[in-house]
């Protein structure tokens, strides 16, 4: 069961309260009461002493009267009777006719009578409880004699005694009561002001399990409850950090995982596809290797035959394999991307110019009506290769008799080279795919002419590593290849 701190301060305070009025009750009924008594045993001495300084000081006229009322010190207002034995003269501060005198006339009377008593010493007195039954009542009475050997009776109520103390004890306790209740609801008040922080503390920690990190303590107060919301505060921001570096460490190293996996899958499937790329060529050099061996030509015609099968095949497994290395480097991040500004139009005629040799005796017509000069940032290197392999794709493909063409379209910051051929389109299902490694939309004109699938995928490795778009699409009389260089000059 929760107990607020409220509800405990409150109970605290109760009971020390509680305490307080048990040892006010202690103290009304057992120290008072021994208080009072000590100050009146006191009292009675010190009115027994001012009337032996009184007899020893005052003249024979002053005390003719024998009236001593107000003639000596009685701090509690005692009896006071003295009795000269020898003259039989009476010093008393009360009516000489009243039951007071002639009660203790009596206990005088008895004093004299006993002659074993230690009161016959001059000095002597004695203080004892009395139960007076002509007065019925009790009293605190000392009796003795003065350095002079005057009887002395000093007499004060034991009635107004306990009156006095039980009036006292009263006032005591109510005041106690009236204490611990206005404490109670000064500590239930204060109590709400100092719980009210900690709640709102804990409010705010209550979010922070949930990960709110918006949520701030506003410090009021310079004390500990203050010292505590600036360090959840802090907490709080070192936590959202925390957290946060957490989260980008997760993403890094799923990006890692993921990059590891993508890295497998692709040495799985580079030499699924290098076997079986390299299958057919091998078999064939295998085949006419051994044709070779065993004489199996009629004469050198054949001989010859088998010898340029093998060197032929042998050279499309050299060009293949570095044209595989090549694309390895540029995905693996191996071959670095070195920008440099360099004019695009006369780029492009050097690279027409050197295909030229491709479309030697075909019908084919390159057109490039470009004029520059038009200036770009790239990898020379690299847009070498995306260009040859798009120029050499286009040759393969384009219809007989056909053209292609080359053009530039501005596209903002960037420039879109466009390189268009004449002839079918690529089927909407392979479209997305020509760009993947040993990828072939007609396997057998690939073969004829030398094809392996790596060319798209050598500019879409190194499109990638620019950060540039690349692709193709479909017109109505043949296929359009493209990729953009940024043609924005660099801050």
């Amino acid at each position: 069961m929760k107990t607020s701190i409220r509800t405990k301060i409150t109970s605290m305070v109760v009971i020390f309260s509680l305490l307080i009025i048990g040892a006010a009750w202690f103290v009304c009924t057992f120290i008072i009461k021994s208080v009072f008594v000590y100050h009146v045993k006191t009292s009675l001495e010190t009115t027994y002493h001012s009337c032996n300084e009184m007899f020893k000081s005052a003249s024979e006229r002053e005390m003719i009267d024998g009236d001593l009322y107000g003639m000596v010190d009685n701090p509690i207002s005692a009896v006071v009777l003295i009795l000269d034995p020898e003259n039989k003269k009476i010093y008393t501060s009360i009516n000489d006719d009243g039951k007071m005198m002639a009660s203790l006339e009596d206990i005088i009377l008895s004093v004299e009578e006993n002659t074993n008593s230690e009161l016959e010493e001059p000095g002597q007195f004695e203080i004892y409880i009395n139960h007076d039954p002509t007065m019925n009542a009790d009293y605190y009475d000392l009796v003795g004699r003065l350095d002079n050997g005057y009887m002395v009776i000093l007499r004060a109520p034991m009635a107004q005694l306990d009156e006095l103390m039980s009036v006292v004890s009263q006032i005591y306790i109510v005041t106690a009561v009236i204490l611990v209740i206005f404490g109670s609801i000064f500590i239930l008040i204060f109590s709400n002001i100092f719980s009210a922080p900690i709640k709102e503390l804990n409010g705010f920690a209550k979010r922070m399990t949930q990960l709110d990190f918006d949520a701030k303590v506003p410090v009021a107060t310079k004390d500990e409850i203050g010292e505590l919301g600036n360090s959840m505060n802090e907490m709080s921001k070192k936590l959202e950090r925390t957290i946060s570096e957490l989260k980008s460490a997760n993403v890094k190293l799923e990006k890692d995982i993921a990059e590891h996996q993508q890295i497998d899958d692709m040495r799985r499937e580079f030499l699924s596809h290098v076997s079986h790329e390299l299958k057919t060529p091998i078999a064939l050099i295998q085949g006419y290797a051994e044709g070779l061996k065993d004489s199996m030509f009629d004469d050198e015609e054949n001989k010859e035959f088998y010898t340029e099968v093998i060197i032929d095949e042998a050279h499309k497994m050299n060009h293949m394999v570095k044209r595989l290395l090549n694309l390895s480097e540029i995905e693996f991040g191996e071959a670095p991307v070195e920008i440099e500004r360099f004019e695009l139009v006369q780029f492009v005629r050097d690279i027409v110019n050197a295909s030229s040799i491709l479309v030697e005796g075909q019908d084919i017509n390159i057109v490039f009506e470009q004029q520059g000069p038009v200036y770009v940032w790239a990898d020379e290197y690299m847009m070498e290769e995306v260009m040859t392999n798009y120029l050499t794709n286009a040759i393969h493909y384009v219809t007989p008799g056909g053209i292609i063409k080359i053009y530039f379209v501005h596209m903002g910051n960037d420039i879109r080279v466009c390189v268009y051929n004449q002839g079918e389109n690529i089927p909407n299902e392979d479209i997305d795919k020509i760009f993947v490694k040993f990828y072939k939309v007609d396997k057998a004109r690939t073969r004829e002419y030398g094809g392996n699938g790596i060319g798209l995928s050598i500019v879409a490795a190194s499109m990638k590593a620019h950060g540039k778009k690349y692709g193709a699409f479909n017109v109505l009389d043949g296929v359009v290849f493209y990729f953009d260089l940024d043609a924005n000059m660099p801050c």
